[in-house]
Parts: C-alpha cells; structure tokens; sequence
C-alpha cells in the first residue's frame, strides 16, 4: 500500500527508536548516555557479550559495530519480527496511536485474506490437539511416550493427531463457518483433480504445527503412524502463508534461547528439534521438508553468527551437510559462518540423546568443525593420490571451491588451511599455493614468509648493525664444523666484538679448543659446552646453507670462507668508524661538501668490500689505505669550491 507523504516522518517523530529497540536488548547503562539518546547493548542479531550494538535516539538510527546491522526503527521491527514493511508501520503505528491511512482496497483485501488463513490454520492446530487427547489418538500418545515425549514437551509444541478420517477437519472448519475454498487455500485440506469434495491433507499421523518467527500458525506437517505410509514426513504446500524454504521449524523460540547465548542449532526433521529442545537445547531449528536454502541460511545467520548443522551420522546426512557447504561458500562473510556436529554412525541427534544422554550432545557441539574441514573431508575421503595426476585433480577441484568465496579475507584464510591439510599429507606444496587466492587470485601472488624466514635476524631487527651479525654467525659455524682451524684464526676470533650471549659463550668454548688434535673430539667438546647456543646458531637458515657447513670435510673452503668473511667484517669496521671520525670533524662544514666526502667514504668501503684477503694477517691493509684516503680528504679541504 502506498503511505501518504508526511506519514512516516510523523511516525518517527512520535516513537523512540531506544524504546522499540528496548523491548529486544538490555542496555549497558555505564556505556550509554540516556540524556543524550547514546544508548549501547549487546547486539540483538548476533551472539556477543560485548556492546557493540548502538542506537542514536536523535537521529532514529541503530548500527552493530560487530555484525554491522544497520537501520532505523521499522527496519529494526521487519528484521526482529519477520515481518513486511507494511505490517512493521503497522505496529509502530498502534504503538505510536496514530491510525492508519486508508488502504489500497486490492492491498487490503490480500492482507484480510491472510488474515483468513491463519485463522484456518490455528483452528486446524486446536483440532488435532483435541484429537491426540481422545480416544482416536492412544496410538499417537503410545509412539510418543516411547520417544520419551512427556505431557509438557506435547503441550509446548501443540503436537495433535489427525485421524485416519477423510473430512473430519473439514467438516469442523465448516462448522466454524470457513468457506472450502479458505480451508483448500490455507493448505490442511486438499481438493481432489476430479473437483470432488476437498479431504483432510493430513490423515493418520502426528501433526507438528509450524509458526513464523512471529508465532503465527503457518502450516503444519505430519508423520505417518503407518510404518508403511508412502511418505514418513508430510508438510502443507505451498501457500500465500507457507514458503517452505523461506521458514524454519521453531524459529521464534530458537531465536529467542539464542538471544540469551546459546548456540544455534540446525537439526534435519521436527523430532530432533523437540528432543534437542527438551534436552535443554532450545535454540534449535530444521528446515521444512527441503534441502537447506539460501533464505534458510540468511534467516539462521540472524539468529546466530555461526549455527552448527548437526545432521544424522549417515551417508543421508554427510550428503546433506556437504550439499549446505556449496551454498554456503559464495555466502560467506567475516564472523559469518558455519559449523558442523556429525553424529556418530548410524544415530541421530534424538537416538544419542537416548542413548547417552544431553552432555553428549553437548559434547558434539562443541567440538563441532568449522566447515573448511568437511570441505577438505569431501575431497579427500576414501580416495588415494598416489599419482601427480590425482594431487593436480585435487588441487583444481579444491581451487574451485574456493574461488567460490565472495570474500578475499575468507578466501585467503581457506587456502591457509588448505594448505596446511594438503601439506599433512604430500608434505611440501607447490609453487602456487591456495593462499594466492586471497590476494585478488594472481599466479604469481606473493606468498607469506615461512616460519624460518620470520625468525631470521633481518626479519627480525631493523639494525644496521645485523648483517655484522649474520656474518659472525657464519665465522662461529664454520669454526665449529671446523674446529681444527681455531688455532689459525684464535686471534681474529677473540678481538671479535660480539653482542650475543650465545656467540660470546660459543668463543669462549672454540678458543678452549684451538689446541684440540683431534676434530671428532673438539666437536664433541664444543656441543657439550656450548649446548644449546650452538644447535640455535646451526638451525639459521642463512648458516645451514652456508658452504663450508654444509661441507665438513672440505678444510680448504672453510679456510678461504672464513678468511674472506673476516676481511669483510674488519673492512666494513674500519669504514663505519672512519666515517663516523669524519663526521665529528667536519661538524659545522658545508652541506654539499659534507655530503660529497662522505659518498668518497662510502665508495673507499665498498671497495674494501670487495677486495678477497688470502690470509688473516692482511687484514689490517685496506683500513690503514681507507684511513690515508680520508685523511688526503680532510687535509685537501675538498669542501672548499676550487675557483676557475
């Protein structure tokens, strides 16, 4: 219906969002400012403990920093009570006292007509209630006092029994003045093809009513009492109340017990919901006689951020949870997602309650996966990969499902955890891992650093100081693996400065060495008195990979490797310090000259560097050239502009 212009903005004038948003939450008063409208809760349409849920009064707007809900107070009652936007002005207005507008005739009439149905329904529903206490229902009573359903759990539910009569709904109905044709539109009685007389839809089985989340009677479904029916489970149709993939058996409850933190959980059929729910899990739910659906899925994640599916330890139910994980891929967001409680073989969530009881139940739930693991599951089970062609058949039907994924965060996070199952089981992984997909899907995707790269010293420290360090870990390594050179090097190695408590107490144990005959015993010295500090200084990726490490037995390059490493490490030095000398006296000069000497500097070091020394003892020559070098420097003036 259309509303006259002005209406709406009367009506927020007249209402308070916090009092309509009140009804829903508990506000946390040492947060919220209620002179100033500010109020803050938990969020109503996502478990949290935290208030993150907040209400402008002055501006009729709320927003969850959690789950990011948005609206203003007809958005907040059309989310909370499932219902239209008509019907949600329609009782901000009653609230408010403001009549409303003359309807659409046509509108009006299809709203009445609704109206109609519920009525039907919930006429049907005091029917078979009455039925299931009568005598026509002490089968019905006898079938659920064997499933451990007592006299309260029927009560809450209002299950009845409809028996096995052709038009003994009809015929009530009628008596309550419905027309045949309401009572064949609202679903409980059908209309044969031949245009008979319409029958009972329902004959010979329980009834479970079904209600929307504002508790309005819908539908109903049945089970047969017949071991032979030719249907178990038997819903309504489709109905202008009834869209069996956009409801939820016993959504307003469930809701309402999830509100109050406990989890939200899918079961497959309305028995598993009644015995969950008499278990003490409340805030249970299962779909109506169809598959999951994507409007079933958007519904759950108002309730609850991250329902688990608990479905039957069967091959039905793996196939059901497995079929709700290609919906729920492309659906994902972040703190939006599923988990997954598989009941052992052969037993359904109402059997393990009987046979063992709720903690075991609620053990299940708990160790519920998440749903990448079931994923992996699919894959993987029961198929053997002992073929480069099969590994890339996995690769490429895993890649599949996760382009899926909407979300580049999730979808980053997903190939991580790939990564690490595919890796538990073929160990190293190829060159394009699944985590590129996070990363906008390139091939050529950078890859996250490894474990030893993150722990490696120039990960780990920005100091100008480390590339010293990386070198005097190679210089100890390699006098470790090669403790017969200590005696050539003893005395470059003790003027060493070392910063390390490991590389100061490796030193000291390979000094002690230096007149050690024999290599196999010095080795066994050094690991003896050095322990741990040399197995840290040997699992450094840049020392592991280092030539006379990995080569024990090749003397005459660890010789020529560690004279070289120390010329460098003496030369850069020599360097450091010259220039650092410099600076001091040029304090006060011209910039451009003071820059110009300084690149002259630089320059005469890297030529050090590259200079290769045969011997330890001529390792004083290129810092005794670089310091005549900079002293010409100095005593030349060469700040000074020359003229002409």
């Amino acid at each position: 219906m259309s509303l006259p212009p002005g209406f709406l903005d009367e009506l927020n004038n007249r209402i308070s969002l916090s009092q309509v948003v009140g009804r829903k939450v508990t506000w946390d008063l040492r947060k919220s400012n209620q002179g100033k409208g500010d109020m803050w809760a938990p969020c109503p349409f996502h478990q949290e403990k935290s208030a993150s849920f907040h209400v402008d009064d002055r501006k009729g707007f709320y927003y969850c920093f959690g789950c990011h809900a948005k609206g203003d107070a007809i958005g907040f009652i059309k989310e909370t009570e499932n219902v239209s936007f008509i019907e949600a002005v329609e009782i901000l207005a009653r609230e408010a006292g403001m009549p409303m507008p003359a309807r659409d005739p046509r509108a009006a009439q299809k709203a009445d007509h609704r109206t109609q149905l519920v009525q039907v329904v919930e006429e049907a529903v005091k029917y078979y209630r009455l039925q299931l206490r009568s005598g026509a229902g002490a089968a019905a009573r006898d079938y659920l006092a064997k499933r451990r359903l007592g006299q309260e759990g029927q009560d809450r539910f209002e299950l009845g029994f409809a028996p096995d009569a052709r038009q003994g709904l009809l015929n009530a109905l009628k008596a309550k003045g419905f027309s045949p044709e309401l009572i064949v539109a609202s679903g409980v009685c059908a209309k044969p093809e031949d245009g008979g007389e319409p029958y009972d839809r329902f004959r010979g089985r329980i009834i479970f009513p079904i209600r929307d989340g504002r508790g309005r009677a819908i539908s109903l479904g049945g089970r047969a009492m017949d071991p032979n029916a030719r249907a178990k489970y038997l819903n309504g149709p489709e109905t202008e109340l009834f869209d069996k993939g956009r409801n939820l058996y016993n959504h307003g409850p469930a809701r309402e017990a999830a509100g109050k933190g406990q989890p939200l959980v899918v079961a497959e059929g309305y028995m598993d919901v009644i015995a969950l729910s008499e278990a003490g899990f409340h805030a249970t739910v299962a779909p109506l006689g169809t598959a999951v659906t994507e409007a079933q899925l958007q519904l759950m994640w108002r309730i609850h951020a991250e329902p688990v599916i608990a479905l039957d330890g069967d091959t039905a139910g793996i196939r059901a949870a497995l079929r709700v994980i290609d919906l729920a891929l492309p659906l994902l967001e972040a703190g939006q997602g599923l988990r997954f409680a598989v009941m052992p073989p052969g037993l359904d969530p109402d059997d393990l309650l009987k046979s063992q009881g709720a903690p075991a139940m609620q053990k299940v739930i708990e160790t519920a996966q998440p749903m990448v693991n079931l994923l992996w599951r699919r894959e993987t089970e029961g198929k053997v990969f002992d073929s480069p062609e099969r590994r890339a058949a996995l690769d490429k039907t895993l890649r599949a499902a996760i382009l899926r994924i909407k979300d580049p965060s999730i979808r980053h996070h997903y190939g991580e955890e790939i990564n690490r199952l595919r890796r538990e089981i073929f160990g190293s992984l190829p060159k394009r891992s699944f985590t590129a997909f996070g990363k906008g899907f390139r091939k050529d995707a950078p890859q996250p650093p490894a474990a030893a790269t993150r722990a490696s010293l120039l990960a780990s420290s920005a100091s100008e100081h480390v590339e010293d360090e990386m070198r005097i870990a190679v210089i100890l390594a390699t006098l470790a693996v090669h403790p017969n050179l200590v005696h050539r090097f003893e005395t470059s190695l003790e003027l060493l400065t070392l910063q390390s408590l490991d590389h100061q107490r490796l030193r000291s144990a390979l000094l002690a060495e230096a007149d050690t005959p024999d290599v196999v015993m010095a080795r066994q010295n050094l690991a003896a008195n050095a322990g741990q500090a040399l197995e840290r200084l040997l699992e450094l990726t840049h020392v592991r990979i280092c030539p006379p490490v990995r080569n024990p037995q090749d003397t005459e390059k660890a010789m020529m490797c560690l004279a070289e490493e120390l010329a460098k490490l003496e030369a850069r030095r020599g360097a450091r310090q010259e220039i650092e000398d410099a600076v001091e006296d040029l304090s006060g000069l011209a910039d451009e000259g003071l820059t110009w000497r300084l690149s002259q500097a630089a320059a005469a070091r890297h030529r050090a560097d590259r200079s290769r020394l045969d011997d330890s003892s001529d390792l004083g020559e290129d810092r005794s050239a670089l310091s005549k070098h900079l002293q010409n420097l100095i005593d030349g003036q060469v700040w000074v502009k020359k003229k002409g």
